[in-house]
């Protein structure tokens, strides 16, 4: 579970995950769901190396994401290996609905409104498949 909410570090003008994550703990989460599992030296040799940061300054945004609940560490024989509290889906999911939610209580009905414009300008393929899944969700209630 996310001990942290991510709407407390959401950051608009950036963009995909890096709205909610700062871009070295976008780059670690990166790893780990690629990976699966990793050791703390695994993660530095694939982020450190490339944005040219300190081992420990890779150990300190792993125990930021620890903290915020992301990321879990075990012990195996005499190494730590890490892993993800939730996959990238889950993961974007959760965001997701956590914006949706901050947003929501702002002001619902101009929010949905505004959620179809712009999706209807993005992509108007997921409007379709969006007012399928609410024709669902009303059936699915009714029963």
């Amino acid at each position: 579970m996310v001990k942290k909410r991510l709407m407390q570090t959401f950051k608009p003008h950036r963009t995909g995950l890096g709205r909610v994550l700062g871009d070295i703990e976008k780059a670690v989460m990166d790893v780990i769901w690629n990976k699966d599992e990793a050791t703390g030296r695994e993660i530095f040799e694939e982020v450190g190396k490339e944005k040219n940061l300190a081992f420990t300054t890779v150990l300190t945004v792993m125990d930021r994401l620890m903290k915020k609940g992301l990321i879990k560490r075990m012990k195996h024989d005499k190494l730590f290996v890490y892993t993800a509290t939730m996959s990238r889906d889950d993961f974007v999911r959760h965001v997701s609905q956590e914006v949706l939610q901050g947003i929501f209580d702002i002001s619902s009905g101009s929010v949905a409104s505004s959620f179809v414009d712009i999706l209807y300008k993005t992509n108007p393929e997921h409007l379709e498949s969006l007012t399928r899944f609410i024709e669902e969700k009303k059936r699915s209630s009714r029963a």
